[in-house]
């Protein structure tokens, strides 16, 4: 039976949409006409991104009444006018450029983007992102800043390791870290000329002096002033690099100070470390409000697979997709290191592995540490605590796993008669 209803349309009766580039913004406004005529004004005009044309963007918004500012995350050329006009006082949402696009078959230009992007806001027909404080803004950038210098590091010193191939000389196949005190010894060594293998084989210290005569054969090599030239470059480069890095932990310190309590939390999550605890704050950030359960934060960060469904049967389930690469990095590192430990979440690790493989292991794992921070945010007198790593011998449906072995069994070609045990 069908029923009348009497659905309002519920407009936002003062909206207004950027479409931004790098050099120039086009912003539609949409703004209630006469007074009970239920028609709407709109006004598209292009501003220049520089600030003082931002500025006068931001003025005109006001006059208008403008209540709800919505951009596309386009770049980062979204940030200049999302932060002042967020200074200023609007209610700034920043959208994902797939829930806006055109229907086919529309022209497509940047007035008529904006006036799309208006009329699509106005009907509230779209979600904000998630888009953190400025205190967290600062501290994300000094802590990604931070994991990119790590990467350019590790890119550096691998160079290295091929430089020192190209010259026969073997010294990584002996020490498992080439950069250690030894071996940032015996490299300086090859820098300033020293080319006698049982002098550089001398260099070694603490352990690595019982390998001295493996070191001999592994510097036997062809070492050229050429290759010495390139490696006193790779070394400074690192050396620079390590130097950057420090100064980046000690302004991480400075800016976490404010939040050391939620980081100590954080810290006691297994396979989670004082700096995996930063990493993850200054992603995620502090007010849980933004994520109404740990499903929503957990979707967010792309680690919930999507389900696959058509006619009544499901068929398996998709991939995460891409989400925050500097959280899904954290939380993979993480979710592996619990997976080496004696606690709930590495035993559920390894039985996933087992049955599913490593990869859906750490996506899983990666999940749970993600709904522990976010009841360990949500909640600011939780603490973490662990089911331990015999949880699910000590929850098992033993009559459940009684009719799985049943049915195994039965399905070998087996007669099954059970016998309680005296």
């Amino acid at each position: 039976m069908l029923e009348e209803t009497h659905d309002a349309e519920e407009l936002i009766e003062r909206v207004a949409a950027l479409d931004i580039g790098k050099a120039e913004l086009v912003c539609c406004v949409r703004v209630p006409a006469a007074r009970g005529s239920g028609r709407r004004r709109q006004e598209v005009q292009t501003y220049a991104t520089m600030t003082r044309q931002l500025l006068v963007l931001a003025d005109r918004l006001r006059e208008l009444g403008v209540t709800r500012v919505v951009m596309e995350a386009t770049s980062d050329y979204w940030k200049p006018p999302f932060y002042l006009l967020e200074a200023q006082g609007f209610e700034v949402w920043l959208v994902n450029a797939k829930d806006v696009k055109h229907l086919p078959g529309r022209p497509k230009t940047d007035k008529l983007d904006a006036v799309w992007l208006c009329k699509v806001a106005e009907r509230q027909m779209l979600r904000p992102s998630f888009v953190p404080p400025p205190a967290i803004r600062r501290l994300r950038d000094v802590a990604r800043y931070r994991i990119d210098l790590v990467g350019v590091r590790t890119a550096e010193k691998q160079r290295v390791e091929k430089l020192l191939e190209d010259a026969q000389i073997k010294l990584s196949v002996v020490a498992s870290d080439i950069f250690g005190v030894s071996g940032r010894s015996m490299l300086a060594a090859l820098i300033t000329g020293e080319r006698d293998p049982k002098v550089l084989a001398q260099l070694a210290r603490g352990r690595l002096r019982a390998k001295r005569s493996v070191l001999e054969e592994a510097f036997t090599g062809f070492f050229t002033d050429h290759h010495a030239f390139l490696l006193a470059k790779m070394l400074a480069r690192i050396g620079q690099v390590d130097t950057d890095i420090a100064e980046l932990d000690r302004k991480l310190q400075e800016l976490i100070a404010p939040f050391a309590p939620v980081v100590d939390r954080l810290d006691e999550i297994t396979g989670i470390g004082h700096t995996a605890a930063q990493v993850i704050l200054a992603e995620v950030g502090l007010d849980m409000g933004r994520f109404p359960t740990a499903g929503h934060l957990a979707s967010w960060a792309k680690f919930t697979p999507g389900v696959k469904e058509s006619a009544g049967k499901k068929k398996g389930t998709s991939a995460t997709g891409h989400g925050n690469r500097y959280l899904a990095r954290v939380l993979g590192e993480a979710a592996v290191a619990a997976g080496r430990t004696d606690t709930f979440l590495g035993e559920r690790y390894r039985r996933i592995t087992r049955r599913r493989g490593k990869k859906k292991a750490i996506v899983a794992v990666g999940r749970s540490i993600l709904v522990i921070v976010w009841h360990l945010l949500a909640d600011p007198d939780a603490r973490y605590h662990d089911l331990g790593a015999d949880h699910y011998d000590r929850h098992v449906n033993t009559d459940r796993a009684k009719r799985t072995h049943i049915r195994h069994l039965e399905a070998l070609g087996y007669k099954v008669t059970l016998e309680p045990a005296a």
